[in-house]
């Protein structure tokens, strides 16, 4: 035997030797992949995933904005018994002074005032009138109270006579006697 026959036996046995290992390797490869498919077909039948349908909306409505009609919001607001002061001024009989700037008791319901005390000081005499937060105010004949442009007429040791101001229902006022009364809230 010739070296030249050896090395090409010996190159023929390597190459040999290569390819068994290699189907070796393959053959252990494709065992691992039944395994992964397997799991993977497995997981797929316990989660099988579901989307919900879109939710509905109602149909958007269109609204035509007809600004004449509202009040503008980027003016301050007007007070309405201002406007209802003016519009009744020419009618006869008492009605509610159209210059005269609001007290902070006239936005205020009458009934939910309480007489709490008497505070004098030489001549001077003021009733103390809680509001609904608790907050007291020292009010005198001449100060208004309520909501019916409630003039305060008389303090006395017990009770506030007012006089309040309210419409008639035809374009008129008539006056109303009101008290506060110590300890309580409106007595009428």
């Amino acid at each position: 035997m010739n070296t030249s026959t050896t090395i090409t036996q010996l190159a023929k046995v390597r190459l040999a030797l290569v390819a068994v290992i290699a189907s070796a390797t393959l053959v252990g490869c494709d065992s691992g992949m039944a395994d992964l498919e397997g799991f993977v077909a497995e997981t797929r039948l316990k989660h099988q995933g579901r989307v919900d349908p879109l939710p509905t909306f109602a149909e958007y409505e269109t609204v035509a904005y007809a600004e004449q009609d509202l009040r503008d919001p980027f003016k301050p607001h007007q007070d309405i018994s201002a406007e209802t002061t003016v519009a009744t001024a020419s009618t006869g009989g008492p009605r509610p002074s159209a210059g005269r700037r609001r007290e902070a008791l006239e936005s205020v319901p009458l009934d939910t005032l309480k007489m709490v005390g008497i505070l004098k000081q030489r001549s001077s005499s003021w009733a103390l009138v809680q509001d609904r937060e608790g907050t007291i105010h020292r009010v005198q004949p001449g100060n208004y109270a309520g909501q019916n442009h409630g003039k305060i007429t008389k303090i006395s040791e017990n009770e506030i006579n007012l006089v309040e101001l309210v419409p008639d229902g035809i374009s008129g006022w008539i006056q109303r006697q009101a008290q506060l009364k110590l300890g309580t809230g409106d007595e009428k």
